[in-house]
């Protein structure tokens, strides 16, 4: 028989020493194994690294979306990262409070629906602000009226808007409100038992805190999961950076409209005679017969031109520029040309 055999008297022998307890420690050691815990109902689908990616991905949307509430509330608004967790849906429903706005949105075509909570305390103090208020909280919470939930939808379709800005380099997300709802125990989109990210945000509007949840679904991130890491994430950055062109930001100061005028002269008279002034009045200005004119762009005087005409259009002829000496001149001897 071959070497990994065993003979038949070693097979009686080693049964014999199991029943009686004569195994060697040596023996033990070898027959026994290594193994690890694992619960069934709350598995470990999501690693350590793709949690903390999340957690950067959504630092960043936590300052997009502060700037934002900040300058459309007119109030400070600060948002912060509490948590990043995976936990099972129905632990996720069970720990929220009841009343509280769910709403439910889809994060693309190929990766299903994802919900964004936001809690009673946050919902009431930014739609006292948007009614006119200080930003108080009702004596009770009660429910959502339907011109409330809609107002909050628009906020709530800004805070989507910027989570694909946010993941951008990460998932192309197109995110789409599909429902709102002010229970979430009806809002059984997935099984209770299916894993979720849960990323948790404190929302501070003036000195009221409140919470922002946006919980993930499992099935919706599988398929970017290897995309989900910190390098990936940070690669956009330097993507976008080494395709910038040293053409790219003169093309972009060209672009904006500047305001020119061209004055003619000028002219002092009283403010009676200013009051008196019809059509038809001459007021003569001191400027010499074919004395060059001031261009000024914005405001500020930068040619000197000469008024003719391109065909049946007035137009000016640049024949000179006004150095930086001279126009500082101007401005200290009082002359005013806004």
């Amino acid at each position: 028989m071959g070497k990994d055999a065993l003979t038949q008297s070693e097979i009686d022998s080693l049964i014999n020493a199991i029943s009686s307890g004569d195994l060697g420690e040596e023996e033990t050691r070898e027959t026994s194994t290594e193994y690890q815990t694992y619960d069934f109902r709350k598995p470990t689908k999501f690693t350590k690294e793709q949690l903390r990616t999340l957690q950067i991905i959504h630092e960043n949307y936590a300052r997009i979306m502060g700037n934002f509430l900040t300058s459309f509330l007119r109030v400070p608004v600060k948002l912060n990262v509490v948590s990043v967790a995976q936990v099972s849906y129905e632990e996720f429903v069970f720990s929220l409070p009841v009343p509280t706005l769910m709403t439910i949105f889809n994060m693309s075509r190929d990766m299903g629906v994802a919900m964004l909570e936001t809690n009673p305390t946050f919902v009431f103090t930014i739609i006292d602000l948007l009614f006119g208020g200080e930003g108080r909280q009702p004596a009770k919470i009660r429910e959502l009226t339907e011109i409330e939930i809609s107002v909050m939808r628009q906020i709530n379709e800004k805070f989507l808007d910027n989570l694909g800005y946010a993941w951008k380099g990460i998932a192309q997300l197109e995110p789409q409100i599909e429902s709102m709802d002010t229970n979430p125990q009806f809002n059984q989109v997935i099984a209770s038992n299916e894993t979720v990210a849960l990323v948790t945000f404190s929302a501070t509007v003036q000195n009221v805190q409140g919470f922002v949840n946006l919980c993930f679904p499992f099935m919706g991130l599988e398929r970017i999961l290897s995309s989900l890491t910190a390098q990936q994430w940070f690669n956009q950055f330097q993507q976008s950076a080494s395709k910038s062109k040293p053409g790219d930001i003169e093309k972009c100061l060209q672009s904006p409209e500047a305001e020119i005028k061209v004055v003619l002269g000028k002219s002092r008279i009283t403010l009676d005679d200013f009051l008196q002034l019809q059509e038809g009045d001459v007021l003569p200005l001191r400027r010499r017969r074919g004395e060059s004119l001031d261009l000024l762009v914005e405001g500020r005087p930068i040619f000197k031109v000469q008024p003719g005409t391109r065909g049946k259009r007035l137009g000016v002829k640049i024949v000179d520029k006004i150095s930086e000496e001279k126009d500082k001149d101007n401005y200290s001897t009082g002359e005013n040309y806004g």
